[in-house]
């Protein structure tokens, strides 16, 4: 069974037990900077391991609860699989734990327990009117059939009832996308005495492994994942849902700042021009207006922009969805589906939330026909929902398609008769753009090994591929390959692979004296010196030798008997012939000696030759031919 990686977040008004909580499950305090000590608040998300098995494990982020540090609680929310909510028993539902939940309700945050904590702190008969008081509250809201425990994190009481809860629930649940790219929104940034930047952040999607190479978005700047630690621990891997900090290099700390976006592929957009679909707050304190300033909260990235409407210019209340664009100051890297929040500048409030319908975003008229349009766009046709869950998944077999794109068979199995998806292996679909990218990607390789290497007859296909197999399934990539051969772009001998139109050869440079090695070898017939003997008069250094010799060997200008001597081909092949004219069936090492003049230390390294290559067979004191 494959493991299964899940943050948590703790969430709730200041001062309600979060991080005292956090601490009685996982026993490690969050509360880690001494600005945090003094005045007893979270500023920072901080982190803790909260269990781990062979089949699941889980991570916790004590999401500060302030005011002030609400960008921070958006930040860490982002990425998370399961919310507990903390709710003081001596305080009940207070203000910010209200737009929590309404942030958590935007973010799409469903699985959640409650924690109903500082239960030591009022008496029995208190608690069943908190109790009652908390429920009420939370109907109608993600909470409202969520389980709740009483926590007492001094005494430990109810600590275990909550954990076993939370594990039990984490099992029912789906984990994210380990196969799609690795996309991980950065939250922290921070050097390390020894070892350079790192940055640390929750995996999105997809899996990244130690010594990948990886990008910063919206920047564009190569890195490379030089380490990497969960937990505090060395790890190889880490995989979508996991806490993680990367040790990342070929970029100082103050390239990177806290909302940029660590990932493994090119099919992510950068833009500044968003359509989306928002709902706003149920109680408004003020008018949201036509194109006024905004503060968008997505992934981890915080940016400034405007809200354009196009069927009205303010909205006072509103319960429905609402299609509008945001238009931003800052690029922000993004893709359908993405969760966000937005907040008013000045008063600070939270606005609204939703989710992106279309990253690349146009500008657009006033007007009920647009409203019209982005509604298509938010549905998306069949074929759009079937090209965004291959661009994420790039090859999937039908059941998983019509899991991603919540499209009825038939209307799926019609869709995928369209000359843009390829089915292969019988059972698995792909883009024709993604097969295309990927043949390009192996062209451009093959050519590159063939200008450095062009004596060899061509790369090791599993070495071939081993770097692409970070970014695509081994059927896909084995698919495309055979699928070159067939369509005469590639060609294979033996496992090597190879542009069809390459023809290995010796460098310009060296033709010479390899042509000068041949004559002096041919000159000297079946009585060869050493062949290193040969290359050394011809020149040739020792670094090009062990290539060289294979070569000549591939290419049958010459057969090595041993390590030590080798014939020219074409001189092998007469003695051979030779050999088989004036024999029958079978002969003694005698007779050949006899027919071919030659002393034992040629005699019997050319005979194993012949038996190597299959020409005879020794049986007892005898050669067989075959």
């Amino acid at each position: 069974m494959e493991k299964r990686y899940f943050t948590i977040g703790m969430a709730g008004h200041i001062d309600h037990g979060k991080t005292s909580l956090t601490k009685a499950l996982t026993n490690v305090d969050t509360d880690r900077l001494k600005e945090e000590k003094e005045r007893q608040i979270s500023i920072e998300l901080g982190f803790a391991p909260l269990y781990e098995d062979d089949e699941i494990q889980i991570s916790v982020i004590d999401v500060p609860g302030h005011e002030r540090f609400i960008r921070q609680m958006i930040a860490g929310v982002a990425g998370i699989d399961l919310v507990v909510l903390v709710v003081a028993a001596d305080e009940g539902v207070m203000p910010q734990t209200r737009e929590h939940l309404e942030i958590l309700k935007f973010l799409g945050i469903k699985n959640g327990v409650i924690a109903i904590t500082k239960i030591d702190r009022v008496d029995e008969e208190f608690i069943e009117l908190v109790k009652d008081d908390i429920l009420e509250e939370l109907t109608a809201t993600v909470f409202e059939d969520a389980p709740f425990v009483l926590v007492d994190s001094l005494s430990k009481k109810g600590i275990s009832e909550i954990k076993d809860l939370i594990i039990k629930s984490l099992m029912e649940q789906e984990m994210r996308d380990a196969k799609g790219a690795f996309r991980l929104p950065i939250d922290q940034v921070f050097t390390v005495k020894g070892q350079g930047t790192v940055v640390r952040g929750t995996v999105y999607e997809g899996t990244v492994e130690e010594g990948q190479t990886l990008k910063i978005m919206p920047t564009g700047l190569e890195v490379r994942a030089r380490q990497i630690q969960v937990h505090h621990k060395q790890a190889q891997k880490a995989f979508a849902g996991q806490r993680t900090a990367i040790n990342l290099s070929n970029v100082s700390r103050e390239d990177l700042e806290r909302g940029d976006v660590l990932v493994s592929s090119e099919h992510f957009i950068v833009t500044k021009t968003v359509d989306v679909a928002i709902r706003v707050v149920e109680d408004l304190e003020h008018l949201v207006k036509q194109r006024m300033p905004i503060k968008l909260h997505i992934g981890t990235a915080e940016v400034m922009g405007r809200i354009v409407f196009f069927d009205r210019n303010e909205i006072k209340e509103e319960n429905g969805e609402i299609l509008c664009q945001l238009r931003l100051e800052e690029e922000i890297l993004t893709k359908r589906g993405d969760r966000f929040i937005l907040r008013r500048p000045s008063p600070q409030e939270t606005i609204g939330g939703g989710w992106v319908i279309d990253p690349r975003g146009n500008k657009y008229r006033f007007g009920n026909q647009t409203v019209e349009e982005l509604e298509k766009k938010k549905v998306g046709t069949p074929k759009e929902r079937i090209t965004a869950a291959l661009v994420e998944g790039k090859s999937l077999p039908i059941h998983e398609l019509i899991k991603r794109t919540a499209l009825d068979e038939e209307v799926l199995k019609e869709q995928l008769t369209d000359a843009e998806f390829v089915l292969f292996n019988g059972k698995e679909y792909t883009l024709q753009s993604i097969i295309n990218s990927i043949e390009e990607d192996v062209f451009d390789r093959l050519q590159e090994f063939h200008l450095a290497y062009s004596m060899k007859t061509g790369v090791n296909k599993a070495e071939l591929l081993h770097i692409l197999q970070k970014r695509f399934p081994k059927s896909l990539l084995d698919f495309v390959v055979e699928n070159g051969i067939t369509n005469r772009i590639f060609k294979r001998k033996e496992q090597f692979v190879s542009l069809k139109s390459f023809v290995p050869h010796v460098p310009k440079s060296w033709e010479k004296r390899t042509d000068n090695l041949l004559k002096e070898l041919k000159k000297d017939g079946l009585m060869v010196r050493y062949l290193k003997d040969y290359f050394s008069s011809a020149g040739i250094p020792d670094n090009l030798e062990f290539d060289l010799k294979r070569f000549l060997e591939d290419q049958a200008l010459i057969v090595q008997l041993d390590e030590q001597f080798a014939y020219v081909g074409d001189v092998f092949r007469e003695a051979v012939d030779k050999l088989r004219s004036r024999t029958g069936t079978e002969f003694e090492v005698g007779d050949a000696k006899e027919i071919l003049g030659l002393s034992r230390k040629y005699m019997i390294p050319f005979l194993e030759r012949l038996d190597a290559q299959g020409l005879t067979k020794r049986v007892e004191n005898k050669r067989v031919w075959q």
